[in-house]
C-alpha cells in the first residue's frame, strides 16, 4: 500500500532521491470541482494521460498535483506538454504540493532547493497557488524550528508571489500536537506574513486531530484559500471514505466558506477500499448533488 509518507518520501528521493455553489457561497462561486491527483497516484505513475481522461470523464475540471519535488516534471512530462495534456481534457490544475527539502538538501524542487525553477514551472502550467504538503519528523521538532520554518515559508512566499503565485501550508495532525501548552499550527499561521502564506485545511486531517475549522476560520479570516475535501468514517479506526460516506460536516463548513477565503476546493481520499476511480465517482457525486 502506498501511503502519503512513502509516496512523497519516494518521490523526493527519485531525484536525488469550486466549488461551492449559490446555496452556499454565492458571493465567491466558482465553476470548479477539483481533486488531489495522489488519489490515483498509482494510475497516474502508470499512466498519466489516460488517466487525466478518466477524471475528467467523471466530471472533475480541476486538480492539484503532487509528484514535482524530486523529478521536476509534472507526472514525467514537462510543463507545456502537461499544460496541454490537460486542456486537451478540458482541465486546469490551479495547485500543486512541493516538500520543504530542510531534511534531504540534495533532493530538487524543494522550498529548499531550486525553487525559483519550481515557481516559473508552475507559472509555466497556469498554477495559481504552491503548497508545502508536509513535513517529515526532523523538520517538525520545538515550537522555536516551526518559528524557523515560518522564516522559511515567508521566504519561499514572497518569491511566489513576485510571479504571481500564492504560497500556502497544508496542514495534518501533528501540527495541532500541543507544546507547553501552544499549537504549532498556530505558530505557523502566527509567524508567517498573511499576504506571502495562506493555508490550505486538510478537513480530514483538522477532525483527526479534534480541531474545528469554524474555529479556526474565525480567528483567521480570509487565511484558508485551499480546502481538501476529505471524509473520515464512523469507527474507531476513523478511516478515509468516500465524501459523504463519513461524519464530517461539510454543508456546515461549506456555510462558512466565505470567511475562510475559500478560492478552491481538491477532493481527495488518501486510501480507498478499491478502484479509486470508483470512490472519486461516489465523492463527487455527492459533491455535485449537496455541496456545489
Amino acid at each position: 500500500m502506498v501511503t502519503r509518507r512513502s509516496f512523497l518520501k519516494t518521490t523526493a528521493v527519485a531525484s536525488a532521491g469550486l466549488l461551492v455553489g449559490p446555496s452556499l457561497f454565492a458571493k465567491s462561486k466558482s465553476d470548479y470541482i477539483g481533486v488531489q491527483l495522489y488519489t490515483v497516484r498509482e494510475l497516474m505513475a502508470k499512466d498519466p494521460v489516460a488517466t487525466l481522461a478518466q477524471v475528467a470523464k467523471i466530471g472533475f475540471n480541476s486538480v492539484e498535483g503532487a509528484t514535482y519535488t524530486g523529478t521536476q516534471t509534472f507526472y514525467g512530462m514537462a510543463p507545456a506538454a502537461f499544460k496541454k495534456v490537460l486542456s486537451d481534457n478540458g482541465l486546469v490544475m490551479f495547485s500543486g504540493h512541493y516538500l520543504l527539502g530542510e531534511s534531504m538538501p540534495d533532493t530538487k524542487g524543494t522550498i529548499s532547493n531550486e525553487w525559483q525553477k519550481a515557481v516559473d514551472d508552475a507559472a509555466a502550467v497556469g498554477m495559481k497557488y504552491m503548497v508545502c504538503a508536509f513535513l517529515f519528523e526532523p523538520e517538525r521538532g520545538t515550537l522555536d524550528h516551526y518559528k524557523q520554518t515560518a522564516d522559511k515559508l515567508n521566504q519561499a512566499g514572497e518569491i511566489a508571489k513576485k510571479a504571481g503565485l500564492q504560497l500556502c501550508y497544508h496542514n495534518h495532525a501533528f501540527e495541532f500536537d500541543a507544546q507547553d501548552g501552544k499549537l504549532p499550527y498556530d505558530v505557523l499561521l502566527t509567524n508567517t506574513d498573511a499576504a506571502l502564506v495562506k493555508m490550505e485545511l486538510d478537513l480530514y486531517w483538522t477532525y483527526k486531530a479534534k480541531q474545528n475549522p469554524m474555529a479556526l476560520f474565525s480567528k483567521n479570516p480570509g487565511r484558508f484559500p485551499l480546502w481538501h475535501v476529505k471524509d473520515m468514517d464512523n469507527t474507531p479506526k476513523q478511516d478515509f471514505t468516500e465524501v459523504g460516506n463519513g461524519v464530517i460536516p461539510f454543508k456546515e463548513i461549506f456555510a462558512h466558506a466565505k470567511e475562510a477565503g475559500l478560492k478552491y476546493f481538491f477532493n481527495e481520499q488518501d486510501q480507498t477500499p478499491g478502484d479509486p476511480l470508483v470512490s472519486m465517482q461516489k465523492s463527487y457525486s455527492y459533491i455535485k448533488k449537496n455541496l456545489v
